[in-house]
């Protein structure tokens, strides 16, 4: 039997401390029993191992965050008509007023995948693809931020700042998210300390993909732009040769990986057609009265916490031993800029503020406290504790859950376990209403749940608006905003469009709700929750 020794006797007779080890049959002690045979690639360290950790739980929790009621309902039934009919939608198909308005669908490829994704898994598939999308823009900037600096507690630091910024635009689920990723794959890459040759393949194959995922392509390429005119004055400020700023290698490959991925973005349905289309969204009049895209103030949490991150960037930028890059200035400003005009904007600011937030002040504790971190210890031991970490969190996910130990087997849980999963403000009640009565004619709806409804009511149900409020032709628009806000003209519109029923929100549109309740003659009240009521016509048009 083996049995542990505390010495071992040197020829010379002295007796040497070691650590305990057991000992072999002969008395010798078996070092190789506990040596650590892991591949030196393959040793985790403890820091390491405390942001896995740390993000990990973030994961999980993202996980039971519950699906918004708006977007993601609308990208699915857009997948769902895609998958249906085997081709993509020329002019808008599922809103009624908007037929014929042509359409550009530059999410067709997230629409396509959220909707495999719920028919396979159902709302828990949704959850951790949600979950998945920011635990990949988190990691890129802790790993990061760790492999320069070797500062666990700034890439944690920087992770928080990210959050805090970006949380109210990242609770809506929506194929934003995978934009988010191209974003944070394509910076993380482009201001690599050391820059690799599979650089210049994988930057533009992650366009190729992002054009057809999401239209925040346009902002990856504007970053790129600004690194690579920010690297360009850096060498020009050094040098004072414009000789040496054209023929800089790293100036140069960035001038051509921004190229090739512009060249990329054309690989879609829609060919060069894209580009204009995305600034024609943008633009769209209809969207001034939607309140994610109001500028970014500090009245918003948002903005207040926007404001915390600058003043910390403002304050490490003064003390930072660190040089200044011109490219840092030029996205923090340039995107900072655009935050301040419309707030929608903030979500690609923060990973970047957040990004260099960590940079400066890993070197600004540095410089203070006059000494290099200490090497964090390195083994297979917490290699193997970072993947028992990961399929923990896995299997504590509502998708772990289905895939570990089945589908729920009852209607009645099935049923209990989808609204455990949707947002307070679903109007599922409703929805149960309208499809065991089928409206007829139009249905006037608050523009929040025109996703749900169109997703999960009856099929041939013709609604009047929903969030693809830019689709919607803008006198439409004018007009529902006008019945609405209970406009002089509101009961002529409903007549003019033929609405025969109303689902609406009384908190939002409290003051319809009262006229409706008035207009007895006309209206009825056919049914009420705490957060829907439903109004039908007495007389059908």
């Amino acid at each position: 039997m083996s049995t542990v020794v505390e010495n071992v006797k040197s020829k010379s007779g002295q007796e040497t401390p070691v650590t305990p080890q057991y000992q072999t049959e002969d008395g010798q002690p078996n070092l190789a029993l506990l040596e650590d045979r892991t591949p030196e690639a393959f040793k985790a360290t403890s820091a390491l191992t405390l942001i896995v950790g740390a993000l990990g739980a973030l994961f999980v929790l993202l996980n039971y965050f519950p699906i918004w009621h708006t977007d993601i309902w609308g990208h699915l039934s857009y997948g769902r008509l895609i998958l249906e009919t085997g081709k993509m939608p020329s002019t808008e198909p599922l809103m009624p007023l908007a037929m014929g308005v042509p359409m550009i669908d530059t999410a067709w490829l997230s629409q396509i995948l959220g909707y495999l994704t719920f028919q396979q898994f159902g709302t828990a598939g949704i959850q951790f693809l949600y979950a998945s999308a920011i635990l990949f823009v988190a990691g890129s900037i802790a790993i990061s931020l760790y492999a320069r600096t070797k500062q666990p507690w700034v890439a944690l630091l920087a992770v928080f700042f990210f959050y805090w910024c970006d949380y109210q635009q990242l609770l809506i689920v929506r194929p934003q998210l995978a934009g988010m990723v191209c974003f944070a794959a394509v910076f993380m890459l482009a201001t690599a300390f050391t820059w690799r040759k599979w650089f210049m393949v994988a930057i533009p194959v992650v366009f190729a993909l992002w054009a057809n995922l999401h239209g925040s392509f346009i902002v990856g390429l504007a970053m790129l732009g600004a690194l690579t005119v920010g690297r360009a004055i850096d060498v020009l400020r050094r040098t004072r040769s414009f000789k040496m700023m054209l023929s800089e290698s790293r100036t140069r490959q960035l001038l051509f990986v921004t190229e090739l991925s512009a060249a990329a973005v054309l690989l879609n349905p829609y060919g060069i057609g894209i580009y204009p289309a995305v600034f024609e969204i943008s633009g769209n009049p209809n969207l001034q009265n939607l309140i994610e895209w109001d500028p970014l103030t500090l009245r918003m949490k948002q903005g207040q916490a926007a404001a915390a991150l600058f003043l910390a960037l403002v304050g490490l930028y003064r003390f930072s031993p660190r040089r200044v890059s011109a490219g840092e200035v030029l996205l923090l400003g340039g995107l900072g800029l655009g935050a301040l005009w419309t707030s929608r904007l903030i979500v690609w600011w923060a990973p970047v503020a957040a990004y260099y937030f960590g940079l400066h002040g890993a070197a600004v504790w540095r410089m203070w406290m006059q000494a290099r971190p200490a090497e964090p210890k390195r083994g297979g031991l917490y290699t193997v504790s970072i993947l028992g970490m990961a399929w923990i969190f896995f299997a504590y996910t509502p998708l772990g859950g289905r895939v570990l130990h089945g589908a729920t087997d009852t209607p009645e849980k099935e049923a209990a376990q989808l609204e455990r999963s949707l947002s307070r403000k679903t109007p599922i009640e409703a929805v149960a209403y309208l499809n065991e009565n089928p409206p007829q004619g139009l249905v006037f709806n608050s523009y929040e749940w025109g996703d749900y409804l169109m997703w999960a009511g009856p099929k041939d149900m013709k609604l009047f608006v929903a969030s693809h409020v830019h689709l919607v032709p803008e006198e439409v628009w004018q007009h529902y905003l006008e019945i609405s806000q209970v406009a002089s003209t509101w009961s002529s519109k409903l007549d003019r469009y033929g609405v025969n029923t109303i689902v609406i929100n009384p908190q939002l549109h409290k003051g319809l709700a009262t006229r409706l309740d008035d207009e007895t003659e006309t209206w009825e009240k056919a049914f009420e929750s705490n957060k829907t009521v439903i109004f039908e016509r007495r007389k059908k048009i």
